[in-house]
């Protein structure tokens, strides 16, 4: 029994000291994004945020960070991701209307509705890339992504 009674207390003793030792020091932060003007009411809207270099483009989705499938609502959708650590993000949007998860295209262009965060437009010359997508998420965030329909 006084070996039972040890070992818990220095069991409470290592708890305590790693509970107040050290603080936790990541801060986290919510990106709220919105959409809106959709062409239709058909389908959903697939958020996807990236934190690396070199994770956009990503016609598959297979590089995001996080990504989250929202109903529309009228014209309009939006999505909040918490718990977001501080650091760089860039936003990727599709306007999904056979709900089928990926950018489907027509010749090379999409058929669908796409947006990135910092771009009002996309062309040959204006391709997304997380360089430029990019911005620090330092507090709470709200952004609003243009869907571009080509």
């Amino acid at each position: 029994m006084e070996q039972i009674i040890k070992k818990i207390m220095v069991l409470v003793g290592f708890l305590s000291l790693t509970s107040f030792g050290e603080k936790n020091t990541i801060n986290t932060y919510s990106l709220t994004i919105k959409v809106k003007h959709l062409r239709n009411t058909i389908g959903v809207v697939q958020f996807a945020i990236y934190n690396k270099d070199g994770s956009i483009p990503d016609e598959k989705y297979k590089r995001y960070y996080k990504k989250k499938v929202v109903p529309i609502t009228k014209d309009s959708s939006t999505v909040v991701f918490t718990n977001l650590p501080e650091g760089k993000y860039a936003i990727n949007i599709l306007h999904d209307e056979n709900e089928n998860g990926k950018i489907d295209k027509e010749f090379i262009l999409p058929k669908e509705g796409i947006g990135f965060s910092n771009y009002k437009s996309i062309g040959i010359r204006n391709r997304p890339k997380f360089s430029k997508a990019s911005f620090l998420l330092n507090s709470d965030t709200v952004k609003e992504i243009k869907v571009i329909y080509f």
